[in-house]
């Protein structure tokens, strides 16, 4: 009686199959190597600024993290201020191209969409300069003049516009491609079937829209916020030209001083930066990449832990 054979059968493994799976691992091991070898330099150079002595610091400040406070106060507070414009415009118009426009109509809207994505920030950064700041100042006046009992809208209101409230506004612009693309792609996927048994139950388009598309949609309307926010992030040149930068905290959004980013504050400062100062705009570079780094980690967690209730199961 013949004997069963030692082991499996094993299929020929064919040479392109194993180019193609050690292409990837290699890919993969690329960017994890690259991500450690930008945290280990930026850890190395950050020490000096953040051991340094009172009085070594730029702007006379008597730590490390009395230097940067302000600047991640800034970085922060005008990226969720883009995302509070954003994000409705970016849903809305996404909606709008994916179940309400005609087709060439649709069509049309998403590719200018898509081409502002291909815009520069340098040209965002002009425009908020030379089209947006004129624009909006007269705006800012009437809202300081009958909402300056608001904190956010306190005066003296700014004579040139140029303030964070402009630089969110630029930041929106900036991100709303970025937003409104995944949007609308994560709603064309929604089943055709919840739609129709929505419709066939009666309900409006727009009741259609909120009770299949929106809760089968919310993974990944989360993960364009969170992208988007980190676009918003890490925004250097529009806001460097926008802003009238102080290295102060505060939420009023309408007067000339304005905190500034982390990113503007690097690029602003660097080249003429010696010593410490160096290494100080070196460490705050880290704390924005350690920033942004805990968003989008927060995001993954929301998305996985909403991933059961969005409906794609």
């Amino acid at each position: 009686m013949t004997t069963g054979t030692a082991g499996a059968i094993r299929a020929k493994v064919r040479l392109g199959d194993r180019v193609f799976s050690t292409s990837t691992v290699v890919a993969g091991s690329l960017i994890l190597a690259t991500l450690a070898a930008v945290a280990i330099f930026l850890i190395i150079q950050s020490i000096p600024a953040i051991t340094a002595p009172t009085g070594t610091l730029p702007n006379n400040a008597s730590n490390f993290w009395v230097y940067v406070w302000p600047l991640v106060f800034g970085t922060v507070w005008a990226a969720l201020l883009a995302l509070i414009v954003a994000t409705p415009l970016s849903i809305g118009i996404a909606l709008f191209i994916s179940h309400y426009a005609p087709r060439r109509v649709a069509q049309t809207l998403g590719y200018i969409i898509d081409l502002l994505a291909a815009v520069p920030s340098v040209v965002y950064g002009l425009w908020g300069i030379a089209a947006l700041a004129t624009f909006v100042q007269p705006f800012y006046v009437w809202l300081g003049t009958y909402f300056g009992w608001f904190p956010l809208f306190a005066p003296p209101v700014s004579g040139t516009g140029r303030t964070i409230l402009t630089a969110a506004l630029v930041l929106a612009v900036m991100v709303i491609p970025i937003m409104t693309a995944i949007c609308r792609e994560v709603f064309l996927q929604t089943p055709r079937l919840h739609e129709e048994a929505a419709l066939a139950l009666g309900a409006t388009r727009w009741e259609m829209v909120r009770i299949a598309v929106l809760p089968f949609a919310r993974s990944g309307i989360i993960s364009a916020i969170m992208l988007g926010l980190g676009r918003a992030l890490g925004e250097t040149l529009a806001i460097a030209m926008v802003l009238s930068p102080a290295i102060i905290v505060k939420f009023a959004v309408l007067q000339a001083q304005s905190p500034n980013t982390i990113a503007a504050n690097i690029a602003l400062q660097f080249p003429e930066a010696t010593g410490v100062g160096v290494n100080a705009l070196i460490a705050s570079g880290l704390v924005l990449f350690i920033v942004t780094l805990l968003i989008n980690m927060l995001a993954r967690y929301i998305v996985n832990r909403r991933k059961a209730f969005s409906g794609a199961n």
